[in-house]
């Protein structure tokens, strides 16, 4: 697998708003639980919304360039690798974010 240049968080508004606060952030709850902050590339995200996220209002689509940051790519799902980062991730390295509207069928609109 060739490491993409940009990974992605979905992270609830209010806990993004605060890792905004301190210009870092720490991992939501599953995260925090796992020792790791979990990502997915650009094909995995809208799986990975429907899988962990479906229903949910008031989420945001988190970019993160890898360059400088040690990323390994670990088994989750039927063997399929993720993105994990296994340190706080400063958010220098965030190159976009986007509030993450739903259609008219609750599912999420993908902006990447």
């Amino acid at each position: 697998m060739e490491n993409p240049s940009f990974i992605y968080k979905i992270c609830d508004k209010t806990l993004w708003a605060e890792a905004e606060e301190r210009a870092v952030f720490t991992g939501a709850s599953i995260d925090l639980t796992d020792g790791f902050i979990h990502f997915s590339t650009a094909p995995q995200v809208a799986n990975t919304l429907a899988l962990h996220f479906a229903g949910q209002t008031d989420l945001m689509l988190i970019e993160v360039a890898t360059a400088q940051l040690d990323i390994r790519y670990e088994p989750a799902r039927g063997g399929e690798l993720f993105p994990h980062l296994y340190d706080v991730l400063p958010l220098e390295h965030v190159t976009r974010t986007w509030h993450l509207e739903t259609d008219e069928t609750g599912r999420h609109i993908l902006p990447i």
